[in-house]
């Protein structure tokens, strides 16, 4: 108890070697296979809804009410105490574009092109990229690589902002949104089974452990059905 005592709930005391982030996708429902028919609804709403209700926190007025707006481009170092409430940059869901599910709110589903977000992992003082933004690729995991014949990626040219990091941890960061890359699968073939990998790219970033398919990289399946 009283080596406890002298833990600081806000920072973790050492971070002379923080571990690479992993990453997860939305939606994510039933595993990490995304199966749908896109002349059935039922098969693709509880996809969408997903979407919508993980979104909600990314809502353009929540952003502005409860975020500042950042320079692009560099990390935002926060000085002060550490017990000081530090203030979140702006992720509008409105830079999704396409995968935003305001112009179409299907993200894709109803016309056979799926968005899929993906974020990484919150490290507390970590900075990615060591000052250049990490970005992601998608591509074939095994099979045919024609499966996957176009993927979009929003915001930009699918990277992570360094305005985004530090973070610094849930009771001071509490407004704090992760950024996202939204992947927009636009030419998928179909009636197949397409096994996906998307991973991070960028220095200090491990994307190619067997061990471990969650670091740096993520693998999932689309099944998209007439």
């Amino acid at each position: 108890y009283v080596m406890l005592l002298t833990l600081s709930p806000y920072t973790p005391r050492y971070r002379d070697r923080v571990s690479p982030p992993g990453v997860m996708i939305r939606p994510h429902l039933n595993g990490f296979t995304i199966a749908f028919n896109v002349s059935q609804p039922s098969t693709w709403q509880p996809y969408v809804d997903s979407m919508h209700h993980f979104l909600e926190a990314y809502d353009d007025k929540v952003q502005e009410e409860k975020n500042i707006v950042c320079p692009s481009g560099r990390y935002f170092i926060q000085g002060g105490n550490e017990s000081e409430e530090k203030k979140a940059c702006q992720f509008k869901r409105s830079l999704l574009q396409n995968c935003s599910g305001m112009e179409d709110s299907t993200f894709g589903y109803s016309r056979g092109q799926p968005c899929v977000l993906l974020k990484m992992n919150r490290i507390i003082g970590y900075r990615p990229g060591a000052g250049v933004p990490v970005s992601v690729d998608c591509k074939v995991l095994k099979g045919n690589e024609s499966d996957l014949r176009a993927v979009d990626f929003y915001p930009g040219n699918g990277t992570f902002d360094l305005m985004y990091y530090p973070y610094y941890g849930k009771f001071t960061h509490v407004n704090y949104t992760s950024p996202l890359v939204a992947m927009h699968f636009t030419d998928v073939r179909r009636n197949s089974l397409v096994p996906i990998q998307c991973k991070l790219n960028g220095k200090g970033i491990i994307n190619d452990l067997n061990s471990d398919r969650f670091l740096g990289r993520i693998i999932f399946t689309l099944s998209i059905g007439k």
